[in-house]
């Protein structure tokens, strides 16, 4: 999360934004009740709107090769 949206916002959205898709809880309540990590994770990239090439994590840099 913190890669996704920044320390101090990954806090807030965790604790604060309750979720449709999880049940009408909080991210950290359905992690608390035992909800799937994975799950809890696309229910807050999808409302919050992040591009759906970015639910695996962000991209890596690819690494330059060495001689």
């Amino acid at each position: 999360m913190t890669d996704e949206f920044g320390q101090a916002y990954s806090q807030v959205i965790s604790r604060d934004l309750v979720l449709g898709a999880l049940g009408d809880r909080t991210a950290e309540q359905a992690l608390a009740e035992g909800e799937d990590p994975k799950e809890v994770w696309l229910a807050l990239c999808e409302a919050n709107n992040v591009p759906k090439e970015r639910w695996s994590g962000k991209p890596q840099p690819k690494k330059l090769k060495s001689d």
